[in-house]
């Protein structure tokens, strides 16, 4: 018995998936990358992408800060609050830290007064900083770069391979 064409078009994804000549690469998804760093931040391809231009560049202290605000303003326990603020310092924040951000003294100095107390608002003023930099200056330059082009580029000839599997 034959499925409607919409069912074997599915069965058909499912049983090439793996294969590179068929798999369905979205190219839609890494070119809304360069929508927004909000896209590109949420996807986890993208991240993976910005991550490894930006290790590249020497700067991935400013994703990575991002990340472990991200995820700090998310604890619930008071503990760990106190324990995840006091690592973000001692990685970030702190002069000579191992992945030491670039902000303003006055954002350094506010953070270092009142660490000792942290609140789930401590890193907002920092990370809305490196959220910034990593917009206006490095954000354009992963757009602009051979990597991104390259990836855009393996996307569509994937795509072109779904529809001709013979090339």
């Amino acid at each position: 018995e034959q499925l409607p064409w919409p069912a074997q078009a599915k069965d058909h994804d499912a049983i090439f998936k793996d294969r590179c000549c068929f798999h369905r690469s979205n190219t839609e998804e890494t070119v809304s990358w360069s929508d927004s760093v909000d896209t590109l931040l949420a996807n986890k391809d993208g991240l993976a992408a910005f991550r490894k231009f930006l290790k590249s560049e020497f700067s991935e202290e400013n994703v990575e800060f991002w990340l472990a605000c991200e995820d700090f303003k998310k604890t619930k326990s008071s503990a760990k609050i106190t324990a995840k603020a006091q690592k973000i310092y001692s990685d970030f924040i702190e002069a000579d830290a191992p992945k030491e951000i670039n902000i303003d003294f006055h954002t350094r100095n506010h953070i270092s007064q009142n660490i000792s107390e942290p609140t789930l608002s401590c890193f907002d003023d920092a990370q809305r900083l490196i959220y910034s930099l990593m917009a206006k200056d490095s954000f354009p330059r992963f757009l602009r770069s051979k990597e991104y082009k390259e990836l855009t580029k393996k996307q569509d000839n994937k795509n072109e391979k779904r529809w001709l599997p013979f090339l």
